[in-house]
């Protein structure tokens, strides 16, 4: 319920603050059979506990084509020793319309365990969950997974700063609606180098994990890829970032690496 409220409150502020721009979506992804991002986790821009990877692959699926992408998460090193944390998220989606057909989510952190699969029915807008049953839903409504893919796909040079992007999503036993931020172009330095980025912020709900609806960022390349560079939290018990350390497979050339 807490959710749901939080949703209705943010969309009024969201569509009365920001502009909703039409942004030209590419029925080509932008992304290949192969293409892999490794990522280091900071915690407090000190300690480093963790390591992300991002994949995606064609298979089949029902007969079909469609790119099945793999988000794993885990802690490393003495972290993991305190607290470990080894999360899946996946999505079989669509290669030209990018809408999930099937997710899966696989949770593991400490003694916390999280498992659900989530089959989506797009032409009828409704998903059966393992853990939830027959749920209706949006047209076009994305997976956590599949939502890096299709920001990907998006025409992000035509934005203007505040626009927002508004995505449905099915997450965590719910219809989450889901609002990306643009706040512009910079320019980023990380370990692996410096980089020209679009800058995003999502809207979060505030509550057991983030203190305030604009404590996540993301960074994605200025160039063909759109890859995500830099992921930042903010949250009660400190800031984490995750940075791109290693890319393998990507369609275009990484011009938006300029050090």
């Amino acid at each position: 319920m807490k959710t749901k409220i939080f949703c209705i409150a943010l969309s009024f502020v969201l569509f009365v603050s920001f502009n909703i721009p039409n942004v030209n979506f590419s029925k080509i992804p932008v992304f290949i059979d192969g293409e892999t991002l490794t990522f280091r986790l900071h915690y407090s821009g000190i300690i480093t506990g963790g390591e992300a990877k991002i994949t995606a692959k064609k298979t089949q699926l029902n007969g079909r084509e469609v790119f099945h992408t793999v988000v794993t998460g885990k802690t490393t090193g003495a972290i993991d020793w305190i607290y470990k944390v080894y999360d899946v998220y996946e999505s079989f989606f669509d290669p030209v319309t990018n809408l999930p057909d099937k997710a899966i989510r696989n949770i593991r952190e400490g003694g916390y365990r999280y498992y659900d699969e989530v089959m989506f029915n797009q032409e009828e807008m409704y998903v059966v969950s393992q853990r939830n049953g027959k749920v209706s839903v949006p047209k076009n409504t994305l997976d956590m997974a599949s939502v890096l893919f299709y920001v990907r796909r998006l025409d992000l040079s035509k934005l203007k700063e505040n626009d927002i992007i508004p995505l449905d999503t099915y997450f965590g036993d719910d219809l989450f609606p889901f609002y990306i931020v643009y706040k512009g172009r910079e320019t980023i330095s990380i370990g692996s180098g410096k980089y020209n980025c679009f800058k995003f912020v999502p809207i979060v709900e505030p509550g057991r994990v983030f203190q305030k609806k604009d404590d996540m960022t993301i960074w994605f390349s200025d160039d063909d890829n759109k890859i995500p560079i830099s992921i930042k939290f903010d949250i009660w018990a400190g800031s984490f970032r995750c940075d791109l350390i290693k890319f393998e497979n990507l369609k275009y050339p990484l011009t938006a690496k300029i050090k």
